[in-house]
């Protein structure tokens, strides 16, 4: 039986950037919180010397327990779903801070143009541009009400950047000044401007000299080490929800962090919701946390499917269109070329968001009026650093294994360079989340299951934006250029990015969302529900930035529900 727990203002399901960032902003407004985290405790001290490609990049030492909970995958309702048993495409995160502490820290800003992408697309191009199974579909915010939340995240967590030249207006100049501008940055720059294009240095949650939150948080410069996506910062220059958040909600001791503790049900009464049950992952003991407020914010698949298991909101029925809960499931399309040169550059430093991009062909900065889609996405050369087991890239026709691989892959080691992109990826009538009706989690909750393929849409903006890639490169004068093929069907692996979006979407009614633009549960108003969920649609830059923005706008909404109650929309 379930052990009742002391009742508390706030409690959060999940404790990375979104959950350590509604605990800061509640108890230094004088709420009670605990909050959630059903991996393991960890901070600065476990992650000295975490340089082990093998254990942390390879063998994801940082990610999900894939034999304790993972999804099923299909890419049409005609397929069998199986399980996931390896991460690929995407890395979940696990522990305290969750994939906040093993991203690479890019931060971008979502486009004016993403807010209102039906309004607008609709006037520049007519209704129906893409069809009726694309679910095109504004968010209820624009990015002029959206640009302080930004503001908040950028100050919060550290920036260090520069405003792009196709951004939206900016209230407040990013915290620092770019990461340093390498010679390897500076070639890519010179052959993008060569083709017309407008680089600049990417937003990277990196400190590029000492930096002091508004919270009182340090964080030092970057070392460049080449250890940041699936590593966690060993500097404190990289910014996690374990140097920035949680630190700052603990201190005010209004906040209870508990670890190992996995919620398997929102408790629901009438229309509104009295707490969650968990489970202590070693013990298997169960506990109940009764709250005045419930929020989610845990990993995007997470937060549908616990919604999903605890029969809150209609689930998305891709036949009759009925049902918001699982709807609008998005990822992303990820072109991109190898350039190899005939001399060597020095690539073993580096950071995860050490780079420049371009937005000449992202979002509508660009006439679609000819084009069989519509968006784009951020081009961009990083400079990550060079590990030797997952960066040996080597020339066509070598072979895979043998002397002559050998030779190729140390010969070509430090002298080869990546272009890439993040394509915009739009909602479609049968790309959605729902549970699996056949395979269950080592608690008994059935398995959330993904139904996912690429569209029309998403291969015509893969080739476009291809080519966009070959040009910048052969500005760049390689020996040798090999393109990404343009893949048919969506596979669960190889990795491609960890922006999965969806299934909880904002909206401005019941009729089109889950939440509304506080994240509050259409079906609870004591239920919040944040996170990359809740966007109707994939922008084509890094989700991290948007999502601070909406956990920002998601505390501003508790705090008034605290002090009034009921429907804050």
């Amino acid at each position: 039986m379930a052990k009742t727990l002391k009742k508390v203002d706030v409690v959060t399901v999940g404790v990375g950037f979104l959950g350590g960032l509604v605990l800061a902003e509640c108890a230094k407004a004088g709420l009670s919180g605990v909050g959630l985290e059903r991996g393991e405790r960890r901070g600065l001290e476990d992650f000295q010397e975490m340089h082990d490609e093998w254990r942390y990049a390879v063998n994801y030492a940082l990610m999900q327990d894939l034999s304790r909970e993972t999804i099923t995958f299909r890419n049409t309702e005609a397929m069998r779903a199986l399980p996931m048993r390896r991460l690929g495409s995407f890395l979940l995160g696990d522990g305290l801070g969750g994939a906040g502490t093993h991203w690479n820290g890019m931060n971008f800003r979502f486009s004016p143009y993403d807010f209102r992408i039906k309004t607008l697309t609709d006037e520049r191009y007519g209704k129906n541009k893409l069809g009726p199974d694309y679910q095109l579909q504004d968010y209820p915010l624009s990015y002029e009400e959206m640009e302080p939340y930004y503001t908040a995240f950028e100050l919060a967590i550290g920036v260090s950047g520069e405003p792009g030249p196709f951004d939206g207006k900016r209230s407040k100049p990013y915290p620092m000044p770019p990461l340093i501008k390498t010679p390897v940055l500076a070639k890519f720059e010179t052959a993008a401007k060569k083709t017309g294009c407008h680089p600049y240095m990417i937003p990277a949650a990196i400190a590029s000299e000492s930096y002091t939150t508004p919270d009182g948080m340090v964080h030092n410069p970057c070392m460049y080490c080449g250890f940041c996506e699936r590593f966690a910062c060993e500097y404190d220059a990289k910014a996690q929800p374990t140097n920035t958040f949680i630190p700052v909600a603990e201190k005010t001791g209004k906040c209870d962090i508990r670890c190992r503790a996995n919620v398997v049900e929102i408790l629901k009464k009438g229309d509104r919701v009295t707490g969650v049950r968990y489970v202590d992952t070693l013990t298997f003991e169960e506990f109940i946390q009764p709250a005045d407020v419930v929020v989610l914010t845990s990993f995007t698949m997470n937060n549908a499917k616990l919604l999903m298991v605890s029969g809150i909101g209609e689930p998305y029925d891709p036949k009759t269109g009925r049902g918001q809960l699982g709807r609008g499931f998005c990822y992303q399309i990820t072109p991109g070329s190898t350039l190899f040169f005939p001399d060597p550059m020095n690539l073993f430093a580096g950071a995860g968001a050490l780079g420049m991009c371009l937005d000449d062909y992202n979002a509508d900065n660009f006439n679609h009026a000819d084009l069989d889609f519509i968006h784009g996405g951020v081009i961009s050369l990083t400079q990550t650093g060079k590990r030797p087991i997952e960066s040996n890239a080597v020339p066509p026709d070598t072979p895979g294994w043998g002397s002559k691989f050998k030779k190729a892959s140390a010969y070509n080691f430090n002298r080869t360079l990546g272009i890439g992109a993040q394509g915009a990826s739009i909602a479609y009538r049968t790309n959605y989340l729902s549970l699996d009706d056949t395979y269950k989690d080592a608690y008994g909750l059935p398995l959330l299951r993904m139904t996912y393929n690429f569209t029309d849409q998403d291969r015509a903006l893969f080739a476009f934006v291809a080519k966009r890639i070959e040009e910048i490169a052969k500005a760049m004068n390689p020996k040798v250029v090999t393109s990404k093929p343009n893949g048919k069907d969506y596979n669960i692996v190889p990795y491609q990015t960890t922006h999965t979006t969806g299934g909880t979407i904002t909206g401005t009614s019941p009729d089109n969302s889950v939440v509304n633009s506080y994240l509050q549960h259409w079906d609870a108003e004591n239920l919040f529900v944040v996170g990359a969920g809740n966007f109707p649609h994939n922008g084509g830059c890094n989700p991290t930035g948007t999502v601070g923005a909406l956990g920002y706008r998601c505390a501003e909404g508790i705090l008034k529900y605290a002090k009034k109650g009921g429907s804050l929309v």
